[in-house]
């Protein structure tokens, strides 16, 4: 049984606003020194999967870069091992990928010089551990054409999801895309599929104008569920699309609770990455720490309270960082005072600065206020807070942003520099 796996990993992330403004969603950093795309390759490798595909579309080099040729997830291989995988132009029908089942199309050539029986589909942006020889044992039990892995989410969150109706066979028997009404259910589809090789290249291979096969949720699921055998594999584990500013926020404080059925420490599960070559942390005399994260190569002379540090992150004699998620190479200068803040790289925070202060955690940011509107404040990578401003609450301030970009000084709720 030869399995292939591809997962897609080409998404803009645009609810995740300044955070992927640089960068592929899947390759923003997460839970410290992970990037979020780490587990989904080590779910494949985990599973004794060896044989992986990455798509990518927008923004890739980070993403490019933090992959490389799979080593640290032990896929630097000579047989099977990681293949990028990126649109190009040619004379046929190669572009811009335009859906998922369409990088999927553009890639056939990829599962039929596999010769692969089972293609297994997952998407690089969410936060889970699963074995995949779980779905994989579903569907061959069912002899499905397709199995789509899901999981109960609450309803006032169904409008984000793929929701489906299943017989008592978990057979699926009705397929919405991201419903608007709450009356289809809450049953979820998590990105996972399992097809059989030849039913996906003979589904896509039917794409026409009047028959689309661009997008799975959209166009190839509810065609399959009418005409193949499409049934669903339950999930009951940890699972979290960190796709928007304030799920990424509260996954990233739900790592700090001792009780969450989520252990990064497992070795039986170990989540790979690549990591940086860099000294163990240092926790000066005056400082305090209490339920963090803290990665190596930070220095802490400060306050840190439930909050996740980066690698390399510095901590001045002073500063308190409070509720928030810092990411490599900031600087928080002496006093400064983080509060419910997501600070990309390379970050400066002036002596004295108060990034995200006052009580008005219901002023939607005036930009974008459906992404930032919980009262999250967000600052780009590579950005310079001034010494002593104070920055109120869901603020975004854009990467690169300068000293000279704040010509008033404080930076009212709801406001974009």
């Amino acid at each position: 049984m030869r399995i292939v796996a591809m997962i897609m990993a080409g998404g803009e992330g645009t609810r995740l606003s300044v955070l992927s403004e640089k960068r592929a969603k899947p390759s923003v950093p997460f839970a410290g020194k992970f990037r979020i795309i780490d587990f989904t390759l080590s779910n494949c490798v985990n599973s004794g999967i060896f044989d992986v595909a990455v798509l990518t579309q927008y923004r890739p080099h980070s993403l490019n870069e933090h992959i490389g040729i799979g080593k640290p997830w032990d896929l630097d291989r000579s047989r099977g091992g990681l293949r990028l995988l990126q649109p190009y132009q040619g004379r046929n029908d190669e572009s811009w990928y335009r859906g998922t089942s369409d990088a999927i199309y553009q890639n056939l050539n990829f599962i039929r010089e596999r010769r692969a029986d089972l293609v297994l589909i997952l998407s690089g942006d969410h936060i889970y551990k699963m074995d995949y020889n779980d779905i994989v044992a579903t569907h061959l039990r069912n002899r499905c054409d397709l199995t789509v892995g899901v999981m109960e989410v609450p309803l006032d969150e169904t409008d984000r999801f793929g929701i489906m109706t299943t017989d008592a066979t978990d057979r699926i028997i009705e397929f919405t895309e991201k419903p608007k009404a709450r009356d289809k259910g809450q049953l979820a589809s998590m990105g996972i599929y399992v097809f059989n090789a030849d039913a996906l290249i003979q589904r896509l291979s039917e794409g026409c104008d009047d028959k689309p096969r661009i997008d799975f949720g959209k166009n190839v699921i509810p065609a399959m569920v009418a005409e193949d055998r499409v049934y669903a594999h339950r999930f009951s584990g940890y699972w979290v699309d960190v796709g928007t500013i304030q799920s990424y926020w509260e996954t990233s404080m739900q790592l700090l609770d001792p009780q969450l059925n989520f252990d990064l420490f497992d070795n039986e599960w170990r989540i790979r990455t690549r990591s940086e070559e860099r000294p163990p942390a240092k926790i000066g005399p005056q400082a305090k720490v209490n339920q963090s994260i803290i990665c190596n190569g930070c220095i802490i002379r400060g306050t840190v309270e439930h909050s996740v540090l980066s690698p390399g992150v510095y901590v001045s004699p002073g500063a308190v960082v409070r509720d928030s998620v810092v990411m490599n190479d900031t600087w928080i200068g002496p006093g400064a005072v983080l509060d419910r803040v997501i600070i990309d790289k390379d970050v400066v925070i002036g002596a004295g600065a108060r990034v995200g202060c006052g009580d008005d955690f219901n002023v939607p940011n005036r930009l974008e206020p459906d992404k930032i509107m919980t009262g999250v404040s967000v600052v780009g990578k590579a950005a310079h807070i001034p010494p002593g401003i104070g920055v109120g609450r869901n603020v975004v301030i854009n990467a690169d942003r300068d000293t000279e970009d704040f010509p008033g000084g404080n930076v009212a709720s709801g406001e974009t520099i």
